[in-house]
């Protein structure tokens, strides 16, 4: 998992993290290169609060508050505002506001609000 949110915070299953790139290498997460306590277990849960340049999950639900640049998750919903870029989960449903990209399920409902 990749999240560039510059001047957001992101919540990880319950946990808020705060940083330019926030990434899971295995079982933990690193911010701005810096590898925190604790590990994730399962699918994981990702909610930036605020805008994201741009996410990339595997598998868990993806929540954007506010704007997005891109989003693309392998397995899991997707919730967020305006993206200018492209949405993309395989597998789950994608709720969103405009789209300037593509918006792509190969199994979910696309809604837009």
């Amino acid at each position: 998992m990749k999240i560039r949110a510059s001047g957001s915070s992101v919540t990880i299953d319950g946990r808020t993290f705060t940083g330019r790139n926030i990434s899971i290498n295995g079982d933990k997460v690193v911010v701005d290169g810096v590898e925190q306590a604790g590990s994730l277990v399962g699918p994981v849960s990702v909610t930036v609060n605020g805008n994201a340049e741009s996410v990339e999950n595997g598998s868990g639900t993806v929540t954007v508050t506010g704007s997005a640049g891109q989003i693309e998750t392998m397995s899991g919903d997707v919730y967020c505002g305006a993206v200018s870029g492209d949405v993309e989960t395989m597998s789950g449903d994608v709720t969103c506001g405009p789209v300037t990209g593509k918006v792509k399920t190969t199994t979910g409902d696309i809604i837009k609000r």
